[in-house]
């Protein structure tokens, strides 16, 4: 053997070395803890899952048919970035009818899900010294982007005697002359909670006439169980200052059709725009035709699903505070209650690992989404009752046994 092929033989793969920016990413722990509970099950185990957020609901027939039939015309083609100019006029007419503001085509990026909104708009609005606001415990995505771009994550907190509504005075006594954006999620996730309309008042009061925009993550309105919801957007100069997060995969059923929206000023969309052209070029066409139909067609599958969501909702709150350790307030909307387990005894991250494992019952912990998150767990109702019956049975039984 020569020297040089030595040499070659030798030679070791480098360590991969990343970007700084890297390190400030974060995830989404549900999609960890979900290819957990898969792995057991692939070890014979028998795991409910309630820690994933999507329907177990099938997307409704005329949304489907609606996709075929445009796959058949051809509509497998590049699309506009901002989205196909039929279903940006539709998600126009539509916001503008239920958030009471006129809205124009120009003002609308279909984008590929819900989080590209959030990824687009941190990245195109906030830098270094900025002051970003948001809900915590929250989304995860939202501190994630904002610690990757570079800026400030202020968290407020969501506190449980106030139905996890925020604290529009705590809210105002955090705006500084650095704030640039403050993120909003009613029906929220992960407790449920719903800003009423005083509340959102109050919070554009707090804001008054400063330069700052608002990302207001409205992605479950329409799974809300009283009341009607209200959005930051119709409140009067708002509109421009705000940026309406919505989409398809909670309200149809359509998580893995990826398709979700913003409404924002043509200017501001124009530049979004550009950053969904150097990301993913754009949304598939065909689930764009099929979004068409969605938001057109008929509705009665959502209230059908929103219905059946409440259901489960009132029988799993009743259950879970008649179980040791446990209390549990009524959520609002979306389909996720946010039991305290601080009675318990336990962490919130050990006692979810805990019921995966022993219990056989997949749900998240409340830090996933937040230091605020302590004390908490993440259940989701997007499962049947039957499963849901079957978890809190075994929840229960793991209670008696351990604490």
């Amino acid at each position: 053997m020569t020297t040089l092929t030595m040499q070659k033989t030798a030679r070791v793969t480098p360590a991969l070395r990343l970007a700084k920016r890297m390190s400030r990413l974060g995830t989404e722990t549900a999609f960890e803890v979900l290819v957990r509970a898969r792995a057991l099950e692939a070890q014979g185990k028998s795991i409910i899952h309630l820690e994933i957020g999507e329907p177990d609901f099938d997307t409704p027939a005329n949304i489907i048919e609606a996709a075929s039939t445009a796959l058949h015309k051809g509509w497998t083609h590049y699309g506009p970035s901002p989205g196909l100019p039929e279903l940006r006029q539709t998600i126009a007419d539509y916001v503008s009818r239920t958030r009471n503001v006129k809205v124009a085509p120009e003002e609308v990026v279909v984008v590929p899900g819900g989080k590209p909104i959030m990824f687009y708009v941190i990245t195109a609005l906030a830098e270094e010294g900025d002051e970003v606001i948001y809900p915590n415990p929250g989304f995860p995505i939202y501190e994630s982007m904002i610690n990757f771009v570079g800026a400030k994550a202020v968290p407020i907190q969501l506190r449980e005697e106030l139905d996890f509504r925020l604290d529009v005075n705590e809210l105002a006594s955090k705006i500084t002359g650095n704030t640039r954006l403050i993120i909003l999620n009613s029906p929220h996730n992960p407790t449920g909670g719903v800003l009423t309309r005083k509340d959102v008042l109050d919070i554009a009061a707090a804001i008054g006439d400063r330069d700052i925009m608002v990302l207001s993550d409205e992605i479950y309105s329409r799974l809300l169980f009283e009341g009607e919801p209200f959005s930051i957007m119709s409140v009067d100069d708002f509109k421009d200052r705000t940026i309406l997060l919505d989409g398809f995969s909670k309200t149809y059923a359509m998580t893995g059709w990826r398709m979700g929206y913003g409404v924002m000023r043509a200017d501001l969309a124009t530049q979004v725009a550009r950053l969904q052209t150097n990301a993913v070029s754009c949304t598939a066409s065909f689930t764009q035709m099929a979004g068409v139909e969605a938001l057109k067609g008929d509705q009665s599958a959502v209230d059908k699903m929103r219905d059946e969501f409440k259901r489960r909702r009132d029988y799993m709150v009743e259950r879970l505070n008649r179980i040791k350790g446990f209390s549990c307030r009524m959520p609002k909307g979306a389909f996720y209650v946010f039991p305290n387990i601080t009675k318990t005894g336990w962490q919130s991250k050990k006692l979810a690992d805990a019921l995966l494992e022993q219990a056989g019952v997949a749900g998240l912990s409340g830090t996933s989404f937040g230091a605020f998150g302590e004390g908490y767990l993440r259940f989701s109702v997007a499962n049947s009752m039957e499963n849901i019956q079957k978890a809190l049975d075994r929840i229960e039984e793991w209670t008696k046994e351990n604490l």
